[in-house]
């Protein structure tokens, strides 16, 4: 897979592209990321910005060097899906990350200043993407959200790809409670079921956490969780036992 990046800051990515899993990503060529500079697509002047019509604060991003740029890449990768990172955009999720891990070539736009003319999203984008609700100053950090999270899913970058397959979040449930040594540090102790070897009881527990985890912080993941018929079960006991209490 590779990723075109068009950005208006083309040196905000070196140092965390240079860094741990995306390093080695890189380094072995199962991952690609292309680091496109607007810039170099607004002409002589260089200018990718103008004052808004209808007037207001701040300045919007032009259309004519998004234009180029994403004809330069369809010129080498005709099939790339686009798209445009926004605060209007669906939000995030494992789902999203899953379905994006099975693009060859992804363009992201990263948007500055006031925002992006609109006849971007409306013409030259496949789909807008948002990873939260809140305004950053634009879209390089969210570029670099959608990067890591695609990436670690491709085939041999994270180098235990049992803590891919196993990541609960997959399934629409918050992970489970980890510990390491010391087994206690200032009569804090680690529950006593993870240091007993026995790998079945230990297994339940963690299901059974990362439910109770889920249920107490982020309930709206329940909805469309993909969950055994043993896990449903252990929900309901769940409930129960809270309503009881």
């Amino acid at each position: 897979m590779t990723f075109h990046i068009l950005t208006i800051f083309p040196d905000m990515f070196a140092s965390y592209l240079g860094t741990g899993i995306l390093k080695r990503a890189l380094a072995s060529g199962r991952l690609g990321v292309r680091i496109v500079n607007l810039r170099d697509f607004a002409g002589k002047s260089g200018v990718t910005d103008d004052c808004p019509y209808g007037g207001g604060p701040g300045m919007v991003m032009k259309v004519g060097p998004i234009n180029a740029a994403l004809d330069d890449i369809k010129g080498g990768h005709a099939d790339a899906f686009v798209i445009l990172l926004t605060p209007q955009g669906v939000k995030l999720s494992q789902g999203l990350v899953e379905n994006l891990a099975e693009k060859k070539d992804i363009v992201l736009i990263c948007g500055r200043y006031e925002g992006m003319d609109e006849r971007v999203a409306e013409n030259f984008v496949n789909a807008e993407i948002s990873i939260g609700d809140y305004i950053l100053s634009g879209g390089e950090l969210p570029a670099l959200v959608v990067v890591d999270a695609v990436a670690r899913l491709l085939p041999g970058v994270v180098g235990d790809e049992d803590s891919v397959r196993e990541d609960t979040l997959s399934r629409g449930l918050l992970k489970y409670p980890q510990y390491t040594r010391p087994a206690v540090f200032e009569g804090m102790a680690v529950p006593e079921i993870l240091l007993s070897g026995d790998h079945r009881r230990i297994a339940r527990w963690r299901s059974q956490e990362a439910l109770k985890r889920t249920l107490a912080r982020r309930p709206e993941l329940l909805e469309s969780a993909l969950l055994a018929p043993e896990e449903l079960e252990e929900l309901k006991q769940i409930r129960r036992k809270r309503k009881g209490s």
